[in-house]
């Protein structure tokens, strides 16, 4: 299998040609078990503070300008010309790994380049937060156009695994806290992921981002995850940590552990009303997101 280089990421501008990062949510009603819609749109800039008039929002009084002046003023706000778009990767050794046609690390590279140029596209603004090899998340501050988006390639394919190694659970967790104080109100977080590090302190930051922002959940799956080993016997770890697993004897704990985060990650979705869209290693990146941007993006 090969790894993504930067050349195949820039060709995939032209691939993104049709995605939109704006399609329309489905009706509420359609969202199972979800009670709102965490959609915010474009982000709103502040314009100025002016003398009340009937018909204003009440909730858009500035209280601090009412008292000072003792007439009531209210805060009127203008719609961002460019919408920030975040791209959360939570790129880890554990992803370098997949049974058919691609890693699941090069899905992830391929859905985020095409994301990102669809961004572009779109005239949205991209911005990226990545795992670095040591120390805290890397942050790329939202820039238009291709001055946002090569950075964000370029970063990517210098920090996609090599090899196989031990998955980093809690780098999930650093890259949402990363984006948590940089996050403006109106904007778009993608985040790609497997969601093999999720636990509590992870559903509690997403569901953070989600009240302020439009998140949308990209799981990167391979088909071998859900259904198991074939019977027989096979040689399984990592380097220096391999041994035998018989196929048909481990398959019941396996489904039981691939449903249970299966049906962590859909409750979380429905309960916050936020698109998941399930992206397999036997499908190509653009095939699977050209049918999903082009109609309302959930798959759960």
């Amino acid at each position: 299998m090969r790894l993504p280089d930067l050349a195949e990421l820039v060709a995939l501008r032209g691939a993104a040609q049709g995605l939109s990062l704006h399609a329309h949510r489905p009706a509420l009603a359609r969202v199972a078990g979800g009670h709102r819609s965490a959609q915010r749109g474009r982000g709103l800039e502040f314009e100025e503070v002016r003398l009340y008039a009937p018909g204003d929002d009440t909730r858009s009084i500035d209280w601090r300008v009412t008292a000072r002046r003792g007439r009531p003023h209210t805060e009127l706000f203008r719609e961002e010309r460019e919408r920030p778009v975040w791209l959360v990767a939570d790129l880890h050794p554990g992803l370098y790994f997949g049974s058919r046609r691609q890693f699941k690390s090069a899905l992830m590279l391929r859905a985020a380049a095409l994301l990102g140029w669809a961004a572009a596209r779109g005239g949205d603004r991209l911005g990226a937060v990545l795992p670095s090899a040591e120390g805290p998340p890397q942050l790329w501050a939202p820039r238009g156009r291709e001055a946002g988006v090569l950075p964000v390639l370029q970063a990517l394919v210098a920090g996609q695994p090599q090899g196989p190694g031990q998955p980093r659970p809690e780098a999930l967790v650093a890259l949402l806290a990363a984006l948590r104080p940089v996050l403006q109100p109106g904007s778009l977080v993608l985040l790609l992921s497997d969601f093999s590090g999720l636990d509590e302190a992870g559903e509690a930051l997403i569901t953070t981002l989600a009240a302020r922002a439009d998140v949308r959940l990209l799981w990167i799956t391979d088909p071998l995850e859900a259904q198991g080993l074939p019977a027989g016997a096979f040689r399984v770890g990592l380097p220096g940590r391999l041994w035998w697993l018989d196929g048909e004897r481990s398959r019941v704990a396996w489904q039981l552990a691939w449903g249970q985060r299966e049906a962590r990650l859909t409750a979380l979705a429905q309960r916050l009303a936020v698109p998941l869209i399930r992206l397999a290693t036997p499908d190509e990146a653009g095939h699977t997101l050209r049918a999903l941007l082009q109609e309302p993006p959930w798959a759960v």
